[in-house]
């Protein structure tokens, strides 16, 4: 008898594979890095073959550990990076170029000729979002343009195309012998290709972008029995579909329209459950597909999306030396009272919302000999928080809802000192579930839904629980200085880049 439902969780700097029970605790877990690849300035780049076989291996890590045979997990569900795209031979099995990630952005070029026409809001009416170097569909187009090999496979009808999840499930089901080329609307609303109302590949996108769909996936639900696994997995149906962050609003169980959840992972992420009808939005956020369950009508989300915040640390980390492990942030942030007057705006693949600012770049300001190793650090988790005040704004003025609590996810959140700020900021609650790992949660409660291991959103809901909520304690005069303060940081990382 099936035991458990399992996910795939392929984020940003890593692979996970987490099996989870009934009670959507975890069982069992492993985790392997890739590498990140930065061949030119603003250039972001991993390679397909290393993904597929870390997750291959963290899947026979987890099984091998825990002692569970496959034939005890009644589905998998697949979550993913989102935006982050590859394209393939599917004669061959291998990839024609290496992925280009979410934050790459070469494509600012193709981004900035087609606002010529229209502005960079132009496709906001089909898709819910600006033209801008984060979204798959330009980079479909750059290597279509730039890679020959990539135009050798589409003129021999041997290309494919796709986002992680695409590729990952395109192998797990035995790939060139036989493997599904699919994907679901969360996934698909990210490439600027896809009609938000039909939720389908939009022909004049397509020819707008010169993308043929023959390489495409074909759109499906998100929590629907898409075919069986080969390999280690062997038989076992993979059933769920979901970028990451709309992964993690299902997985924190957001299935009102208002409730909200933010995930704080190398980019930080708020989605808010808007209903069953996209929320046009006027305040620089994102009109993006939620999820769908089958037979059910789809939902949809507002979303604001934070470039950098995990990432800022990893660099404090990797590039400057400042800690050794990302851990050690918050007892060097905690060495200083406050941030000294420094604030740090990681731009470093531009603003995303509510700016789209693709001209601007990092920058740290307010500095003086005053200045130490601790206050860099609380700045570094200082600016987290203040990007998500900025977004939580825009939704308020969008969909007209007062947030009465933030639910919160991702690596970040065993940060304490970022959490009390991150409230004290918001002046609301901020609440940490008990399973944090909510973004694979979030995959293996879609993929239990479809074959029936659990049986609705009311059974899934009655499983979250709170682990720990902090509450607001800042005077609001200091809130309104240190978030003055922030406003004028943003404006110095405008117009770097010409």
């Amino acid at each position: 008898m099936t035991k458990y439902v399992a996910a795939i969780d392929q984020g940003t700097s890593s692979t996970r594979f987490i099996i989870f029970d009934r009670s959507g605790r975890i069982v069992a877990i492993d985790q392997k890095e890739h590498q990140q690849f930065y061949p030119q300035p603003g250039w972001v780049e991993h390679d397909p073959m290393e993904i597929w076989i870390r997750t291959q291996e963290v899947i026979l890590n987890t099984l091998q550990k825990s002692g569970i045979h496959p034939s005890e997990i009644a589905a998998l569900g697949i979550t993913n990076q989102r935006e982050t795209t590859v394209m393939w031979d599917k004669t061959t099995g291998q990839p024609l170029y290496p992925a280009i990630v979410w934050q790459d952005t070469r494509t600012d070029v193709i981004c900035n000729e087609m606002a010529k026409e229209g502005g960079q809001d132009r496709l906001r009416d089909k898709t819910g979002l600006p033209l801008a170097t984060y979204f798959s569909g330009p980079k479909i187009k750059w290597m279509l343009e730039n890679v020959p090999k990539v135009k050798d496979a589409v003129n021999n009808g041997t290309a494919q195309a796709g986002t992680i999840d695409t590729w990952l499930t395109w192998n797990l089901t035995g790939g060139k012998t036989d493997g599904l080329h699919i994907t679901d609307g969360s996934n698909a609303s990210r490439t600027l290709l896809m009609n938000l109302n039909t939720r389908e590949w939009d022909k004049d996108l397509l020819n707008l972008m010169g993308i043929p769909s023959e390489i495409l996936p074909k759109i499906m639900p998100s929590s629907h029995i898409f075919g069986e696994a080969r390999g280690i997995l062997d038989g076992i149906p993979i059933a769920g579909l979901l970028g990451d962050q709309q992964a993690a609003l299902f997985g924190q169980t957001c299935f009102n329209p208002g409730e909200a959840k933010n995930t704080y992972g190398t980019g930080c992420f708020m989605l808010m459950n808007t209903g069953t009808s996209p929320v046009a939005n006027k305040n620089g956020l994102l009109t993006t597909f939620g999820y769908q369950i089958e037979d059910q009508p789809a939902v949809y989300c507002l979303e604001g999306s934070i470039a950098i915040s995990g990432a800022l640390v990893q660099w404090l980390r990797d590039n400057l030396g400042i800690i050794q492990k990302s851990s050690e942030i918050e007892t060097l942030a905690n060495s200083v009272e406050d941030n000294g007057g420094i604030y740090i705006v990681p731009a470093f693949s531009g603003l995303f919302a509510p700016y789209w600012r693709s001209d601007a770049r990092g920058v740290i300001v307010g500095l003086t000999r005053y200045i130490n190793r601790g206050h860099i650090a609380r700045a570094a988790l200082e600016a987290t928080a203040y990007q998500t005040c900025e977004v939580l704004n825009a939704m308020k003025s969008d969909s007209s809802i007062d947030l009465k609590n933030l639910k919160v996810d991702g690596g970040m959140v065993v940060n304490e000192l970022l959490m009390q700020f991150q409230a004290d900021m918001l002046n609301v609650p901020v609440t940490r579930p008990k399973v944090a790992e909510t973004t694979a949660l979030g995959a293996a409660y879609a993929a239990g839904l479809a074959v029936g291991f659990w049986s609705s959103l009311e059974e899934l809901r009655s499983k979250w629980s709170v682990d720990k909520t902090w509450k607001p304690n800042m005077e609001i005069s200091q809130r309104e200085r240190l978030y003055s303060g922030w406003k004028k940081a943003i404006t110095r990382s405008f117009d770097w880049i010409e």
